[in-house]
């Protein structure tokens, strides 16, 4: 499981990668972005916090905020060895990728590059990229298969 899992995290990460490698020079020349539907946009937004810009205005260094990063994902690795099912390992593998490409842009730009603009009216979610969303996709796989396994094991 720990091929597929690694196997996971590096197309997450290049997938990531090559999104951004379009996104930040063609949207960085369009401060206004892009209305796509009426209710998502897509608009550069520079991420200098952690999720959801939380911590944004605390000025932690970028490569501090790398590194807790890299530790989380050496973590994270550690526990993909150990794991026996393919649902784990391709959650665990989605979200370490989506960590690395998140990294990746710390210590490129100094921030996170977030472009994908969802909301309701006045009411905006927070941008986000596919890094971010292969976490949380990563992490909602590991909730289930958490919930489906305990089941399994009561009966």
């Amino acid at each position: 499981m720990l091929r597929l899992g690694l196997a996971v995290a590096v197309v997450v990460a290049a997938a990531d990668q090559l999104v951004k490698w379009w996104a930040v020079p063609a949207l960085a020349a369009l401060p206004r972005g892009v209305e796509v539907l009426p209710f998502f946009n897509v608009v550069l937004v520079w991420n200098r916090g952690v999720s959801f810009g939380l911590l944004g205005g605390a000025a932690l260094p970028p490569w501090l905020l790398a590194a807790l990063a890299g530790l989380v994902s050496a973590g994270l690795t550690v526990w993909l060895a150990r794991v026996n099912g393919r649902w784990p390992a391709l959650g665990i593998g989605l979200v370490i990728g989506g960590a690395l490409g998140n990294i990746t842009d710390r210590l490129r730009f100094g921030a996170v590059a977030d472009f994908l603009d969802f909301h309701l009216g006045v009411y905006h979610w927070p941008a986000f990229n596919v890094a971010d969303a292969s976490i949380s996709v990563g992490l909602a796989v590991l909730v289930i298969d958490s919930l489906l396994i305990r089941r399994e094991n009561r009966k």
